[in-house]
């Protein structure tokens, strides 16, 4: 009964990132810029927020397939493109250069790789499924409390417990709450018209994309100034 079931791809189908190719090592870079810069960055001794950020893009990538849809049998490459989004929601200021050919916004890079992917070929359904993760995440930890002050996904006291359980990542200790009830955030979120809190660090290797640090904008329009903070963080 287990066989049949085959219950184990429900894990091991993030594994799979396609076959040995230029996207394969693409994805790679990808995990490897992007993951570190958001562990240094927003995520920055909240590991388990971080843990938990891929738990809730993992089980909603499960979710979303099941739709006949949205069907798609491995999910590897769902789950980077949904790490792509969120960094790119945290770092939108950021200079992209992409093959030397192209400078855009680090807040259109999901977009232009979907695209780059469309002109090679590759399935763009994949790349749909972890956008939409993606921004559902970004939504629900980010937009919503900004906008009414509720944090409808904070991260279960669980996941805290196992990162303690197995030192994962820097040591934290219990879910910290916010000294200022009224206070809608602990971490970061991007200014209107502004500059990153976190900005992004410039590229020291060869890859697809490479980012430059973005410089403070003093002028009118910047909407506020100082960090913004999330709820439970």
């Amino acid at each position: 009964m287990l066989h049949l079931l085959q219950v184990w791809r429900l894990i091991t189908n993030f594994f799979f990132l396609g076959e040995f190719s230029i996207n394969f090592g693409i994805r790679l870079l990808m995990i490897a810029r992007y993951g570190v810069q958001l562990e240094s960055g927003p995520f920055q001794r909240r590991t388990a927020d971080f843990l938990w950020m891929m738990i809730f893009g993992a089980l909603t990538l499960l979710a979303l397939s099941a739709i006949p849809f949205f069907r798609s049998p491995f999910l590897g490459v769902s789950l980077v493109f949904m790490l792509l989004y969120v960094w790119s929601r945290e770092f939108p200021t950021a200079n992209i250069n992409i093959y030397g050919l192209v400078t855009l916004k680090a807040f259109y890079l999901p977009w232009a790789m979907l695209g780059l992917d469309v002109i090679f070929g590759s399935p763009i359904m994949p790349d749909l499924l972890g956008i939409i993760a993606g921004h559902l995440y970004y939504f629900l930890t980010v937009l919503h409390p900004l906008a009414t002050g509720k944090n409808l996904l904070k991260t279960p006291i669980w996941v805290h417990k196992l990162v303690m359980r197995w030192r994962i990542g820097a040591p934290t200790g219990t879910p910290a709450q916010p000294d200022n009830p009224g206070a809608a955030f602990r971490g970061r979120s991007y200014r209107v018209g502004g500059a990153t809190a976190y900005p992004a660090q410039p590229d020291r290797g060869s890859g697809v994309a490479t980012t430059n640090p973005v410089q403070p904008d003093n002028g009118p329009g910047v909407a506020f100034r100082g960090r913004s903070y999330r709820l439970g963080g």
